[in-house]
C-alpha cells in the first residue's frame, strides 16, 4: 500500500482530478443529451493517463527542485522513495497506454491534442519554461488549458469555437490562479532558483498582475453567454463567482496576513469548478427549454 501511495502522488491526483473534471465538463457540453458512453468512458480515461503521464513527468524533470522547496519535498522522488528509472518507466507507461486508448477506443484528433498537451506540460513548461522566464505560467498555461477540448472532441471528433472558448477561460485563470501560489511560496522558488514572477519582480508587482488578469478572466467568462453557448443560469453563476474573485485579486494588494494569497489561490480552485458547473447546470436546465420552444415555434 506503501508503494501504491508513492505512485498514486506521481499523478498529482487532485490537480489531474480538476483537469479531468474540466475535459468531462467538455463533453457534456458538446451535445445536447447525454454523451456516447464509449466516448465518455475511455475518453475520461485516456485523459486521465495522459495528465498522471504528465505529472509524473514533470516531478521527474524537477526533482532538483522538489528537493529544495517545502512545498514538494514529500515527493517519492525528493524523498528517496521511488528512483528515477521507476519514474521514467511509470510515466512513459502512463503515456503510451492514454495513447492507445484515445486512438484505438476514441479518436485521432483527440489522441494528437492530448499528446500536444502533454508534451507542451511535461517538456515545453517543465524543461525549458518554468527556468527560462517569469512569464512561464502564461505561456506554458496553454497545456493546462485544453482539458476541456479534449472532452469536446472526444464526443464530436471536431473543434468547435465553444470549446476553444473554454480552453481560453482556464487559460487566462491560470495566471491569478497561479501567482498567489507563487506569491506565498516564494521563498521556496526563490531558494529552488526558479525565476517565478514574485521572486523576479517582486511581490508587490505580482498582485498587480493577478489583477490585471482577473479583470480579463471577469471579460473572458461572459463569452459564453454573449455568444449564445449558455444562458442566465450561467451569467448570473459566473457574475457572483468574478464578483468574489476580484474582492480577492483586490484584496489582495493589501492583504490583512501573509496567508491571504493562499485563500487566494484556494479560492480560484473552488471558482474553476463552480464556473463549470454552472456551464452544465445551464446547458442541462434551459438547453431543453430552448429547444422544446424552437420545437413549438416550428411546429406552428
Amino acid at each position: 500500500m506503501n508503494v501504491f501511495r508513492e505512485y498514486l502522488q506521481l499523478t498529482k491526483p487532485r490537480i489531474v482530478a480538476l483537469l479531468v473534471f474540466c475535459a468531462v465538463i467538455g463533453m457534456f457540453l458538446a451535445v445536447p443529451g447525454l454523451p456516447r458512453w464509449q466516448a465518455l468512458v475511455f475518453g475520461t480515461l485516456g485523459i486521465w493517463l495522459a495528465s498522471s503521464s504528465a505529472a509524473a513527468f514533470n516531478q521527474l524533470i524537477d526533482q532538483r527542485i522538489d528537493k529544495v522547496m517545502v512545498r514538494t519535498a514529500h515527493r517519492p522522488l525528493a524523498t528517496g522513495h521511488l528512483n528515477p528509472r521507476q519514474v521514467f518507466v511509470f510515466a512513459l507507461s502512463l503515456g503510451i497506454a492514454s495513447m492507445l486508448v484515445l486512438v484505438l477506443l476514441v479518436n485521432t484528433l483527440t489522441a494528437v491534442l492530448t499528446f500536444a498537451g502533454l508534451i507542451g506540460y511535461a517538456v515545453v513548461y517543465t524543461a525549458f519554461l518554468k527556468r527560462a522566464t517569469p512569464q512561464n505560467i502564461v505561456i506554458g498555461g496553454l497545456a493546462g488549458a485544453i482539458p476541456p477540448v479534449l472532452g469536446w472532441t472526444a464526443v464530436t471528433g471536431t473543434l468547435h469555437p465553444y470549446a476553444l472558448q473554454l480552453c481560453l477561460i482556464i487559460f487566462v485563470w491560470t495566471p491569478p490562479h497561479f501567482w498567489a501560489l507563487a506569491i506565498f511560496r516564494r521563498d521556496d522558488y526563490s531558494r529552488a532558483q526558479v525565476p517565478m514572477l514574485p521572486v523576479t519582480h517582486g511581490v508587490v508587482y505580482t498582485r498587480w498582475h493577478v489583477l490585471f488578469y482577473t479583470v480579463l478572466l471577469v471579460l473572458v467568462t461572459l463569452l459564453p453567454a454573449l455568444t449564445g453557448m449558455s444562458g442566465l443560469i450561467y451569467l448570473a453563476g459566473a457574475v457572483v463567482l468574478d464578483a468574489g474573485f476580484l474582492y480577492y485579486a483586490v484584496r489582495l494588494l493589501n492583504p490583512p496576513d501573509e496567508l491571504f494569497p493562499m485563500k487566494v489561490f484556494q479560492y480560484s480552485i473552488v471558482y474553476l469548478m463552480a464556473l463549470f458547473a454552472f456551464l452544465l447546470a445551464d446547458h442541462w436546465l434551459v438547453g431543453p427549454i430552448v429547444q422544446q420552444g424552437l420545437g413549438l415555434q416550428h411546429s406552428s
